[in-house]
């Protein structure tokens, strides 16, 4: 799956916004956002995006 395919189906999902954001940031290799406003879901988003997986999708709806 794409980009734009796997954003699709985390919105559709209904996947944390949080998780959404950072699986975005990982997937595009964006810096991460600031210390203070990072949260477990969105670590783990930024994971999953960097290693472009999406299994992890149903975890956090």
């Amino acid at each position: 799956m794409n980009y734009y395919d796997n954003v699709k189906k985390m919105e559709e999902m209904g996947v944390d916004d949080n998780y959404i954001q950072g699986w975005i940031a990982g997937y595009l290799n964006n810096p991460e956002i600031e210390e203070q406003k990072i949260t477990a879901e969105y670590k783990s988003g930024y994971k999953d995006g960097k290693e472009k997986l999406d299994g992890n999708f149903s975890n956090f709806c």
